[in-house]
């Protein structure tokens, strides 16, 4: 049985003293769900803050992002060092750093490697555009997209990594792929090419979400499938009452 993850992305959103507000409302209640991963990914500068509200508690930290030196003359960058000193986790590859920030399947791949050096949990997204969806290559795409991510790494890292797939024409739309839909690419696409690169026992070690409009309306659905081991929430992560709800909902599943 894989755990659920439930991650909160709450993108560039949020002041510190927003982010501990938005914490202080919602940790009570998270720490009573038992049974589920929960994870709040803030914004850099608000991640001290978040990592001291929640010491103690089940609940983890991530970053958003990160570069893959340790250290070294790259103006703005954040270091899996400097990660690591709050967090537990990372996002890496989102749809946003691919398309505006120009984030390569190359980068990806340094990226994970450089967060499993460091002793991070890698939360690796993958995802089709509504033009790739409409022409039929969405399994293609996303299974190339896993395998170009996880080049090189050994089977027994790749077991605890989270991959999440998060349909580009779904993020922040408002518009979520169908419960079937999810189900179809975590486990006949993401699950299966980790199975066909890793074997199966890796792959039924990794924990897949989903991520792309997902709300409390729709989460229970969701996180049903037997292949989605979660989800990485954007926009009702920044409400306590939506984000709590969501978490609620992956007790059954």
């Amino acid at each position: 049985m894989r755990t659920p993850i439930l991650a909160g992305n709450w993108k560039m959103n949020k002041t510190v003293a927003e982010a501990e507000a938005l914490v202080r409302a919602m940790i009570d209640p998270l720490v009573a769900i038992e049974g589920v991963d929960k994870v709040f990914c803030p914004p850099f500068m608000a991640i001290p803050a978040v990592a001291r509200l929640v010491e103690g508690t089940p609940i983890g930290v991530g970053a958003q992002d990160m570069y893959w030196e340790e250290s070294g003359a790259y103006t703005g960058e954040i270091s899996p060092l400097m990660v690591a000193e709050f967090c537990r986790y990372v996002i890496i590859g989102h749809s946003e750093r691919r398309e505006h920030f120009g984030e390569t399947d190359e980068t990806v791949n340094n990226k994970i490697r450089a967060a499993l050096q460091h002793g991070l949990v890698p939360i690796v997204c993958v995802g089709e555009t509504l033009e790739q969806r409409d022409a039929g290559i969405t399994d293609a795409w996303v299974s190339g997209q896993v395998e170009a991510a996880l080049r090189g790494i050994p089977a027994e890292q790749v077991a605890g990594i989270i991959m999440a797939y998060e349909p580009i024409w779904a993020i922040g739309t408002g518009r979520a792929a169908t419960a079937a839909d999810a189900e179809h690419i975590c486990g006949n696409v993401v699950r299966a090419t980790i199975t066909r690169l890793f074997g199966q026992t890796t792959a039924d070690a990794v924990r897949i979400q989903y991520g792309g409009s997902v709300n409390s309306a729709n989460a229970a659905e969701l996180l049903a499938q037997p292949n989605v081991d979660g989800g990485l929430v954007g926009g009702a992560s920044l409400k306590a009452e939506d984000f709590v709800a969501v978490v609620r909902a992956a007790v059954p599943a």
